[in-house]
């Protein structure tokens, strides 16, 4: 065993606030890591997006907490200043997908002050403050759960609206700083998997479709972010002229089309290519469950053939969820959390890959050829 197998876990998931959306729970959880509606709010009566001042700022959250204890899904809800954290643990969130960059200040500028992040009890709904406009509401759920995500957050808009009345316009309806998000101010977005398509090649073709139909793409951490592992996460494009329940299905519409095509891409690679797709996955498998040093871009395009391969059986006893885990607690920020210090980036790399190592160990893959993967004769094996 190496002394890098030694480098400590990231604390448990189930003690970080809002991460239910990784355990793979879902519809479709094979394709669908998850899905994400977002509503942007501004407050009446104060200054918003580039001319709110710091009294308007802070005046916005001294209101928003006092109001969330009378939100149903918001009572007892964890409130924390992000200006007040460290630069690691505001990037923590990030990593989480709990918050966006310029709540952290990855965006170039640090967090301006009232800026926050509630997050509710049932962790499945939060709200960040005073980051491009007062109020970004969102709910974040395992799989295809689009009208699930959707319910649960209309309820908690019109609950929280009657509290702290929103800027609306009678013709143009909610009002935000950016003018792409007037209207209903909502972003609906669903975050799949989609290696089929990739290697059949027909991916271009499928998003040239999303784009004459009003939908967008981007990658893991949407706006800015590149396509990694062959994520792809799909959202809405407009906002004004339809109601927020037409958006929500059409998204939705659109997305099972775009998971009856992967699936179908699937087959034709069992099909036409089963010795080479097994071979690939086979491949990426064995990468990862024996490395010692893995960036985390080449983690994740491994790690899609390896989830390609979980949800065709090729790895019999590998499941989604850890797959997920993985994801999330080999980014840079989670690593030097376990670590407890900061880490050069080929000390990243050594940790991400012992990490990954013990995650892999741990699920027992039946090898076709020797029975299970755990039994190996690999020095590794102990994990």
């Amino acid at each position: 065993m190496s002394a890098d197998d030694h480098t400590p876990d990231p604390v448990p998931e189930p003690d970080h606030p809002g991460m239910g959306w990784l355990d793979a729970s879902g519809e479709h959880a094979e394709i669908v890591l998850s899905t994400r509606v977002r509503l942007a709010r501004n407050l009446q009566g104060h200054l918003f997006g580039p001319r709110a001042r710091d009294e308007d700022r802070l005046a916005v959250l001294e209101r928003v907490q006092g109001a969330v204890g009378r939100v149903q899904a918001l009572k007892s809800a964890e409130v924390t200043e992000v200006g007040a954290l460290e630069a690691r643990t505001r990037r923590l969130l990030l990593e989480r997908r709990l918050a966006s960059r310029e709540l952290v200040g990855e965006n170039g500028r640090p967090p301006g002050k009232g800026t926050a992040l509630i997050i509710g009890a049932d962790r499945s709904l939060s709200v960040m403050v005073n980051e491009e406009d007062h109020l970004r509401l969102q709910t974040l759920f395992s799989g295809l759960r689009i009208h699930e995500a959707w319910n649960i957050l209309d309820t908690a808009d019109e609950e929280l609206g009657q509290q702290v009345p929103y800027a609306f316009h009678p013709e143009f309806g909610f009002l935000t700083s950016c003018p792409t998000n007037v209207g209903t101010g909502l972003r609906a977005s669903v975050l799949l998997h989609l290696p089929a398509l990739v290697l059949t090649k027909e991916i271009g073709k499928v998003l040239q479709g999303l784009t004459q139909v009003g939908l967008t793409f981007r990658g893991l951490y949407g706006e800015g972010s590149e396509v990694v592992g062959n994520f792809f996460q799909l959202s809405n494009q407009t906002t004004l002229g339809k109601s927020e329940e037409d958006l929500v299905d059409h998204l939705d519409r659109i997305v099972r089309q775009v998971i009856q095509y992967e699936t179908q891409a699937r087959k034709v690679l069992v099909r036409d290519a089963a010795s080479v797709t097994e071979d690939k996955i086979w491949r990426a498998y064995g990468l990862l469950r024996y490395a010692r040093s893995l960036s985390f871009e080449e983690l994740m395009n491994l790690l899609s053939g390896v989830r390609l391969g979980a949800a065709l059986k090729l790895l019999p006893g590998l499941r989604v969820y850890p797959l997920n885990k993985i994801m999330i607690y080999t980014q840079p920020a989670h690593l030097e959390e376990a670590a407890g210090r900061e880490l050069s980036p080929n000390e990243s790399d050594a940790h991400r890959a012992a990490y990954v190592r013990r995650i892999l160990a741990s699920e027992g893959v039946v090898s076709p050829d020797k029975g299970s993967d755990e039994g190996s004769s690999s020095p590794d094996a102990s994990g």
